[in-house]
């Protein structure tokens, strides 16, 4: 298992660690990592691997091997020299691009706030995220929508991260709003994102730690994807 140190400090931009196995593909997994590896929508980080003397390693991206949650790939720009297993090593992320989309997703927990419709996709991106809705219709007065999702940036609230067991999860089901992807159970405990006093979601990703830090949000194409599925597109302003 890997242990996920951005889970309780989304913040920390590196790392000491020791390689603990090598995949077949050439991925490296390390016991403990500030990577986030790609799932829910958000994309995984990426950075650099730097061993004794001062070797660099280009990683382009995190994954989960196999759909295994519990382990991280950090996976290495092409035909690079690989560490061996037992290694100490030191990752960084690429920090800028990381807190783009820790403010990007925190953004789109507000628009599915704006929009209080059953979420059935979304994306985060460095400069654009979207979520899919289960909307029959666009809402008329977009405008308005846009000035409220920028209230609650300038409002400044709080972001926390909080726990709840599986049990409780099942008792709680109105939390999720997601159509398709449900929260990670099956650990005894599931992760969950409130927003000051608008909002409570169970999340796994990277979020900042005050909507004030997202800065200011416009609203972008609002497309039909199917009989009642539109998709909302988010910008920064």
């Amino acid at each position: 298992m890997t242990e996920f140190l951005f889970r309780d400090d989304a913040y920390r931009k590196s790392t000491e660690a020791e390689v603990v196995a090598i995949t077949p593909e050439g991925g490296i997994v390390l016991d403990r990592t500030v990577f986030y590896a790609t799932s829910g929508g958000q994309p995984g980080d990426s950075g650099i691997l730097v061993r004794s003397g001062n070797a660099l390693l280009t990683l382009s991206t995190a994954i989960h091997p196999d759909g295994d949650k519990a382990r991280i790939v950090h996976v290495p720009a092409a035909e690079q020299t690989l560490p061996a297993i037992g290694e100490r090593v030191r990752v960084e992320l690429d920090w800028e691009r990381r807190y783009r989309l820790m403010r990007m997703h925190t953004a789109l927990h507000l628009l599915s706030v704006v929009f209080p419709f059953p979420v059935t996709g979304g994306q985060v991106g460095e400069d654009k995220g979207r979520l899919d809705f289960d909307m029959p219709e666009v809402p008329d007065d977009l405008p308005a929508l846009q000035a409220r999702l920028n209230e609650m940036v300038a409002a400044d609230h709080p972001a926390s991260v909080e726990w709840i067991t599986d049990a409780e999860m099942d008792a709680q089901a109105e939390l999720i709003k997601t159509m398709k992807v449900k929260p990670p159970k099956g650990q005894g405990r599931v992760r969950l994102v409130r927003i000051g006093d608008v909002d409570l979601q169970p999340c796994g990703g990277t979020h900042v730690a005050r909507t004030g830090e997202i800065g200011p949000l416009a609203l972008g194409k609002i497309e039909k994807k199917g009989k009642q599925n539109r998709r909302v597109s988010l910008l920064f302003a």
